[in-house]
């Protein structure tokens, strides 16, 4: 028996969205180590990939830079680095999981940064 087209398309549908719902879901930083991600994103990070994250000596990390890309490469570049290119791994700055939540904020648009001091004040 085929299953009717708009039933598939629907099934695809519900499956990405749990996925995605599961994703933004998973492992969100407290107050404090968000405002800390953000500004080790946005000064670590963009001391190569652009201050604006739109590029400089490292390949710009906006929405439409990184969309299309697959997501696991982009955590595993974060973490680990890529050995052989001015990319350092950010493993014991971050974890793993810390990764994947700075690549799905880059992906979404990646938030302002309120300064160390704003870090600090939590």
């Amino acid at each position: 028996m085929k299953l009717p087209p708009l039933l598939v398309h629907a099934a695809v549908l519900v499956g990405a969205a749990l996925v995605a719902a599961y994703a933004s879901a998973a492992e969100q930083p407290d107050a404090r180590r968000f405002k800390e991600l953000v500004h080790i994103v946005r000064q670590d990070c963009g001391s190569c990939h652009g201050l604006t994250l739109a590029g400089g000596l490292g390949p710009a990390l906006t929405p439409a830079a990184l969309a299309g890309k697959p997501v696991d490469g982009l955590v595993a570049t974060v973490y680990a680095g890529r050995p052989g290119t001015p990319m350092p791994p950010f493993r014991g700055i971050v974890s793993e999981a810390e990764a994947a939540w700075i690549v799905d904020q880059l992906v979404r648009g990646f938030p302002a940064d309120g300064g160390a001091a704003s870090a600090r004040a939590d």
